[in-house]
């Protein structure tokens, strides 16, 4: 236990470092596959999807662009409704094939207004790579192109998920629980 945060007794790991590491596997050759006659840009989503960002663009077998882009909508463990946009370096999109990849899709307020930035700069293409989609808790319309795991409503923290900035270097992805409640944090 760390400051009244326990890690879930019944399903403590939800995904451990190998499940991650294949299926992020899995979804770089996707990508490769289909994006092999694309002018190819991957765009992270900071600070949260880092790890899987740096995983992924390592294992996608193409010659490609970088960038990124910083939105916050959490504070603490509950989405605030308001989406900020703390970085936004993305120049020249037209003509090029841009692939957004984020962490978590949970509300899609996020992905929704870095979707609107996105396509406001005219790409060529856009589609979207999450590693968990929380559908349970969608409020906004989005289509997920590439989706590493669907997760059940319940707050985890782990590569590179964080709680109040803690966690994101764990290796598995685990369910944060606060110990002082009996019920799910959801």
């Amino acid at each position: 236990m760390i400051l009244g945060k326990t890690f879930s007794n019944g399903s403590k790991t939800l995904f451990t470092q190998s499940e991650i590491e294949q299926r992020v596997n899995e979804l770089a050759l996707q990508i490769t596959i289909d994006y092999r006659e694309a002018n190819l840009l991957v765009v992270g989503i900071l600070k949260g999807a880092f790890m899987f960002f740096a995983d992924l663009i390592r294992k996608i077998n193409l010659d490609l662009t970088v960038d990124f882009i910083a939105a916050q909508s959490y504070i603490k463990d509950a989405s605030s409704g308001q989406v900020k946009l703390l970085y936004d370096p993305l120049n020249d999109l037209i003509g090029k094939d841009v692939l957004i990849v984020d962490d978590i899709i949970d509300t899609g307020l996020t992905m929704n207004k870095t979707i609107e930035l996105v396509k406001k700069k005219s790409p060529r293409s856009l589609k979207i790579c999450a590693l968990l989609d929380k559908s349970e808790r969608r409020t906004a319309d989005v289509t997920i192109d590439y989706i590493g795991f669907k997760i059940p409503n319940r707050f985890i923290v782990g590569y590179g998920l964080d709680y109040e900035g803690r966690y994101r270097n764990l290796p598995d992805i685990k369910v944060l629980e606060d110990s002082s409640k009996k019920e799910d944090n959801v």
